[in-house]
């Protein structure tokens, strides 16, 4: 429920914000007498589709915080928490990384990386993965997220998620309008735009948006690869990532919220699912390594 209640609240906040900046810009009056000004549209977009990811990103890393539970380790206060502060120091510094906070929280066996910048990074594992796993096991999933940080994979994916939001939102909206001119072509008298657009953009909106998160999916699939190798590369062995991925495979993992998703080492579903997925199944990513 407080994963739920937060994002809803952060979802309804950015929205507030981003249609304020588009009122005072005026870009959210693309709609004219004259006819759809495509390129008012097109800033629209652009303000929505942009401005939602890149809010969110500026956000992940206390939200991932707030949803998880996660605890930053100040100072250690076990074996396992010196360890696991020392292990990240380690692998940041062989990744030419500025250390990043490191957390831990109470769940089922998974980690992730999240923060806006590679100088702004949060690595977090939970108590359930370093129960069930090795020492060494342990280090490669702790590999695999500055991996991603290294990678640059939250900027990456973000900007992906930016241009498709945009495009989903200009297509939508225009053909909307094409439908709705279409429907109203012999009403001279109706002016601005009917019950036709309004429908038609939600229902674009919702298909090109399932399509959107397809490919925003395979992006996430591809960059899950490079962090498996960016991590074998960190440990000079694919061998214990590869033996982290059978582990992962032989546990019952729980999934990240879904803006922490991409970023996390669990994950990965067969059938048509798989074109959602943002992890690829872990089959896959161990042969992929096989190949290093």
């Amino acid at each position: 429920m407080k994963r739920v209640l937060l994002f809803l609240a952060t979802n309804l906040a950015v929205m507030l914000v981003l249609s304020l900046v588009t009122s005072l810009l005026g870009v959210n009056r693309f709609l004219t007498a004259n006819g759809l000004n495509i390129g008012m549209l097109l800033v629209f977009a652009a303000v929505i589709g942009f401005g939602g990811s890149f809010i969110s990103l500026l956000m992940s890393k206390t939200m991932a915080k707030w949803s998880t539970g996660a605890r930053v380790i100040e100072a250690p206060s076990s074996s396992t928490e010196v360890w696991l502060v020392d292990t990240v120091a380690r692998l940041a510094e062989r990744a030419q990384l500025p250390m990043p906070e490191v957390a831990i929280y109470d769940g089922e066996p998974n980690a992730f990386a999240t923060g806006a910048t590679k100088n702004s990074s949060l690595v977090a594992v939970s108590t359930g993965l370093l129960q069930s796993m090795t020492r060494e096991e342990a280090e490669a999933v702790l590999a695999h997220e500055v991996a991603h940080i290294a990678n640059g994979d939250m900027v990456t994916l973000t900007l992906i998620q930016g241009v498709v939001n945009t495009f989903v939102i200009f297509l939508s909206r225009v053909v909307g309008y094409l439908v709705d001119s279409f429907l109203r072509r012999n009403d001279e008298e109706s002016s601005g735009p009917g019950i036709g657009y309004m429908v038609t953009s939600i229902v674009c909106e919702i298909v090109f948006g399932i399509l959107a998160s397809i490919i925003v999916a395979w992006f996430s699939r591809q960059r899950e690869f490079r962090a498996d190798a960016g991590a074998a590369q960190l440990m000079r062995s694919p061998l214990p990532m590869q033996n982290a991925l059978r582990r992962l495979g032989n546990l019952h993992t729980e999934p990240l919220p879904q803006n922490m998703a991409a970023s996390g080492i669990a994950g990965g579903k067969g059938g048509f699912m798989a074109l959602f997925s943002t992890h690829p199944p872990l089959e896959e990513r161990i042969a992929a390594l096989d190949k290093r």
